[in-house]
């Protein structure tokens, strides 16, 4: 098996290098070899395809394995490549990676999520096979961000891996982790866009190059094209450029832009690489909200994490689209990336549907036993360091309108305002064009720095009722209303489980659908569509693997971890977003066995007022918000049969009431 899996990697790269020219970019992901630390040996290494985690179903067992891995690779390179330079690029490491070719330390990354790339090209054998291992490391530190998470970081390299082959003077790979072009956007208008494209730069031997920066329109036009002579100094290239009468990217037309830049050694092109990205006016104020093109554009956002039952931490490209299909259908018009970044391939979509992003960064608290600050070099400097990634891979993207400071920190303890404030000025200093946010449940001054703010307020949940956040609102409107306010909420309720008595929810051991599902009505009823919030982001789409939450799920989402089954409150968000799918939902079928007390029914509709039938009467609804119908209390009893129509749209539900229900 080890001499096949050699073979085809020979093959593949001999078949590569009778047609490499410049650059040559070859997926390494298949054929890697995994085993424990604790193991000892290699000796019964496993075979595994990348991307790859080695907590394959956490939920089960409500255990998250968090150890070292080692992953190794038998790399053939040929002899006719020791001209040039070879870089491997990972896109994802959880969290702490060593990289080591023919057992030298080649280099060390620290961080869940972002993208690194380290050059190889000294430490091979040309002709040979050389040996890759990448020693990874999941365990939570106080030296890195996050020191904890309710997510759970499942570890492994859980995203590609590509080896890049480039000429002694190329496009930088090196910088952090992005394709070494940068984008920056200075003025846009209907009439032209200017601005400069960064352009970093490798080079052994050769003082200087010259570069040709060329710039696409969405139907295939050069619409910029520029030669210069570029001093290879360190430093890097800065062409400044100019599109005139643009397409402008908003969500209703997303159109995109491809910046190719060559390197030319006089007239031979000896390395180029192409980004896409697109051009749109980004502004913000209280008075406004958020406005693309100086149009208001009202966000309907969820918050997006990272898994799902079957792949784990592992997500693939099919994993995306699939979820991409959902927020299309739900209505969603953006995501928040919870806690890290997704994969690159996630915002090039969104870039494409018009979809809008939220990236955090990993500076969090999740539970009030969390130490999310720890005020020492390492810890500040690692947090410096990601927020630097983060922006740089993902600046090239329209998609992305914020970047995500904090979530939920208190000032309580080490108090984390001034490396807020710190985290805040690098952010603005890295890409000026966009919003800093953050998401607050707490009063006082960490309110007051990012550009935008995000109130998680979830009165009516733990304490109060859900009637309490519109006193709550009329404050804010009242006192904070210079603030750019978006507010996000949400709770915890899972598919089968049912509420017997206040001891089952307090003990944490029954998590209802219908106690979520009547939060989040009261939430719309007195949220939806208010001018004093520019957005409104629900926790979350789906539920996700969390070994600190019982059950070994967090499930607030209103879809399930399997990303399939659908909760009622999915209906309920559907009906007030998506403006192009008709939506009739009758809440409540996953509670068929119900006590002998009066019955509510609550239904779905956006194509107006439903008729309800109950074992064939016609019973009165109504409208207690938008899209949102009710019933008085009715006395039933038996078998009931419930059906639901409107327009050509139906729904219907056999309860049975009244039979005996053993109580916990």
């Amino acid at each position: 098996m080890k001499a096949k899996r050699l073979i085809t990697t020979l093959i593949l790269l001999l078949t590569v290098f009778t047609t490499v020219s410049a650059r040559e970019v070859i997926p390494l992901n298949e054929g890697w070899r995994f085993f424990f630390k604790s193991e000892n040996t290699s000796d019964r290494a496993r075979y595994v395809n990348l991307p790859h985690s080695w907590n394959t179903n956490p939920t089960s067992e409500n255990h998250l394995i968090e150890t070292i891995g080692n992953y190794v690779y038998p790399l053939y390179i040929p002899t006719e490549w020791a001209a040039k330079r070879i870089f491997l690029k990972f896109y994802g490491v959880q969290s702490v990676a060593d990289l080591f070719v023919n057992g030298n330390h080649v280099g060390n990354h620290v961080g869940a999520s972002a993208a690194f790339t380290f050059e190889i090209t000294d430490q091979i054998r040309y002709g040979e096979e050389n040996q890759l291992l990448m020693s990874v490391n999941n365990n939570t530190s106080n030296d890195f961000l996050p020191t904890g998470s309710d997510m759970n970081f499942y570890g492994g390299i859980f995203r590609p891996v590509e080896l890049i082959i480039t000429e002694r003077t190329a496009i930088s790979p090196l910088y952090l982790g992005t394709e070494g072009i940068l984008i920056h956007p200075q003025y846009v208008s209907e009439e032209r866009v200017m601005g400069e494209a960064e352009v970093h730069l490798i080079s052994k031997g050769a003082s200087n190059c010259r570069l040709q920066t060329t710039i696409t329109s969405p139907t295939g036009e050069v619409a910029f094209s520029r030669t210069q002579q570029i001093r290879l100094d360190g430093r890097p290239a800065m062409i400044n450029f100019e599109v005139k009468n643009p397409r402008l990217w908003d969500p209703e037309h997303p159109d995109l832009y491809e910046v190719t830049v060559s390197v030319l050694n006089g007239d031979e092109e000896i390395d180029r690489e192409s980004i896409r990205t697109g051009f749109r006016r980004l502004e913000y104020s209280s008075q406004e909200g958020i406005l693309i093109n100086s149009r208001r554009f009202d966000i309907r956002g969820v918050t997006l994490y990272h898994d799902n039952r079957i792949a784990c931490g592992s997500l693939t490209e099919k994993d995306y689209d699939a979820d991409l299909e959902i927020i299309g259908d739900l209505g969603a018009n953006a995501i928040r990336s919870a806690v890290i970044p997704h994969s690159p391939y996630l915002y090039d979509r969104l870039d494409e549907r018009g979809l809008l992003a939220w990236i955090d960064i990993p500076f969090h608290r999740t539970f009030m036993s969390d130490i999310a600050y720890l005020p020492t070099p390492e810890f500040e400097e690692n947090g410096i360091q990601q927020l630097s990634e983060i922006i740089a891979q993902n600046i090239n993207h329209p998609s992305v309108v914020m970047w995500g400071i904090f979530s939920r920190l208190n000032t309580r303890g080490n108090n984390p305002i001034a490396y807020i404030q710190r985290l805040n000025m690098e952010a603005k200093s890295l890409d000026p064009s966009r919003p800093t946010v953050a998401c607050s449940d707490q009063d006082g001054a960490i309110n007051f720095i990012t550009d935008l703010i995000v109130w998680q307020q979830n009165v009516g949940w733990n304490r109060g009722s859900t009637e309490d956040v519109v006193r709550w609102k009329d404050l804010l409107r009242k006192n904070w209303s210079h603030l750019l306010s978006g507010v996000a909420y949400g709770g915890e309720g899972m598919l089968g489980h049912k509420l017997y008595s206040n001891t089952n929810i307090l003990n944490g051991d029954c998590l209802p659908e219908d106690r979520l599902t009547r939060f989040h009505e009261g939430y719309t009823r007195n949220l939806n569509n208010d001018s004093l919030f520019w957005g409104q982001w629900i926790n979350n789409l789906f539920d996700y693997g969390s070994v600190r939450r019982p059950y070994g799920i967090n499930c607030g989402g209103m879809i399930d971890l399997n990303h399939r089954d659908k909760k009622d409150i999915y209906f309920l968000y559907r009906a007030l977003w998506n403006k192009h799918r008709k939506t009739l939902h009758l809440a409540d079928k996953h509670n068929t066995l119900r006590p002998d007390v009066p019955q509510t029914f609550h239904v779905y509709s956006s194509v107006g007022m439903p008729q309800l039938l109950v074992n064939r009467d016609t019973v009165e609804m109504k409208e207690v918000a938008p899209c949102q119908f009710v019933t008085e209390p009715l006395v039933v009893k038996g078998e009931v049969k419930v059906k639901v129509s409107a327009e050509s749209l139906a729904d219907s539900v056999t309860l049975h009431i009244g039979r005996p229900i053993i109580a916990r």
